[in-house]
């Protein structure tokens, strides 16, 4: 019994350690077993020139923009132009009863060719009795009597001249004609409408060709403003404003022409206009509009894909790999966004940024490079080894899980 009562110790003993044996030699394995490294895919910086847009909302504009009025109170008697017409400067819009002015015009013609001759008449009696008086046949008073009314006619033709163009002027009051090529607007008046200097609008002429875009620039772009428009104000070919209407398939190219002289100080931005030429008529005024303004060119700027960069309370940075494929934080600055590329200062050339798979990665800690993009765009390849490794995110992720655990270890080692 008591031989019986050892044994059964004995191999309940060695069950339980053959149980711990297994237990340590489980644990042993999945200890020995480490986590993957990271997959990422990389994009080289390389230094290149770069041009400053930037992206604003703008307004379209006319240069000039008519209001006509009639300059006498009369009647209209012909209306010469339709609503929408595109009139040329100097075309007859409206025709008023003009029977009163040309009688006073025939009038004072009249009158004027009357005192013409009349003045010729006193000059020759002024002749005459110059001639008489050398003969002392009149007297000194006489001569000087026909001088007088020798001046006093001429000097009525010189009225009567002065009137005849007043008239002719009230006379062409009554004819209305563009004072600015462009499109007609509302017609106001018709014919028998009675029409009064600056109180009766007869139509709104607006030009569409060239035409302006009004948009306000961040103040903080003060200097690049002035010096672009140095450099396209008044110049043939110095393109660089695009305006693109929603409506619009394609871009018209302008160039700038004028900044305001303050800023806002209310929005920290100053108002700027660019002109276009716009023989299609693709811009309208008062249209909404994208305007693209380029300020120059960024010599040598380091642009990376925009959605390597990651937010932190700090400011934003990318993960920067070695060649011992570690991945060190870099803190960076943002200069601007141009396309898909952000131009950022505080990297050197040739470093190379994580632009897929981030999330994953921890400062300091080893990676595994599954692409590498020289042009810092992604070639097919890449892409696809970079799908397969490195999963995609968004341009500026604001939090970094920890790298997932081996499960099949996990649950050996639990049991």
């Amino acid at each position: 019994m008591k031989i019986k009562s050892i044994v059964i110790t004995v191999v309940i003993l060695a069950g339980v350690g053959a149980l711990v044996a297994q237990r340590f030699t489980s644990d042993t394995d999945a200890s020995s077993k480490k986590t993957p490294d990271p997959a990422v895919a990389l994009a080289l910086t390389e230094p290149k020139d770069v041009p400053f847009l930037i992206d604003l909302n703008g307004t379209v504009t006319s240069l000039k923009i008519v209001d006509v009025h009639a300059q006498v109170t009369n009647l209209v008697r012909e209306v010469r132009v339709h609503e929408g017409q595109f009139v040329q400067a100097g075309d007859v819009l409206f025709v008023l009863d003009d029977r009163v002015d040309k009688a006073n015009y025939d009038k004072l013609y009249a009158q004027l060719l009357r005192d013409k001759a009349l003045a010729l008449d006193q000059e020759r009696q002024l002749t005459r009795n110059e001639e008489l008086k050398q003969k002392n046949f009149v007297s000194q008073g006489a001569l000087d009597t026909s001088h007088s009314q020798r001046d006093a006619q001429q000097d009525l033709v010189k009225s009567d001249e002065a009137a005849l163009e007043a008239a002719k002027v009230a006379l062409d009051f009554d004819t209305i004609r563009a004072p600015i090529s462009g499109r007609t607007g509302v017609v106001n008046v018709f014919p028998g409408t009675l029409v009064v200097p600056q109180t009766t609008s007869l139509v709104t002429i607006t030009q569409l060709d060239p035409i302006a875009v009004q948009f306000n620039v961040p103040e903080a772009q003060l200097g690049k403003l002035q010096q672009a428009l140095a450099q396209s104000n008044g110049k043939a070919g110095e393109d660089n404003v695009q305006a693109k209407a929603p409506s619009g398939s394609s871009s018209v190219a302008g160039h700038l022409y004028f900044v305001d002289n303050t800023v806002d100080a209310s929005s920290g931005s100053i108002k700027a206009k660019a002109i276009f030429a716009n023989p299609k008529n693709q811009l309208w005024p008062g249209e909404f509009v994208q305007t693209s303004l380029n300020l120059g060119i960024l010599k040598n700027a380091l642009s990376v894909p925009a959605k390597a960069l990651v937010n932190n309370p700090n400011g934003k940075f990318v993960y920067v790999v070695g060649e011992d494929n570690v991945a060190v934080q870099k803190n960076i600055k943002e200069v601007f966004l141009f396309g898909e590329s952000m131009v950022v200062e505080g990297l050197a050339p040739g470093d190379r940024v994580v632009i897929d798979g981030k999330q994953n990665v921890r400062p300091n800690g080893h990676v595994r490079v599954v692409n590498l993009d020289g042009k810092g765009s992604g070639s097919k390849d890449g892409a696809k080894d970079g799908a397969k490794g490195a999963p995609k995110e968004g341009a500026n992720d604001t939090t970094t899980p920890a790298p997932k655990q081996d499960t099949a270890n996990s649950t050996e080692a639990a049991k």
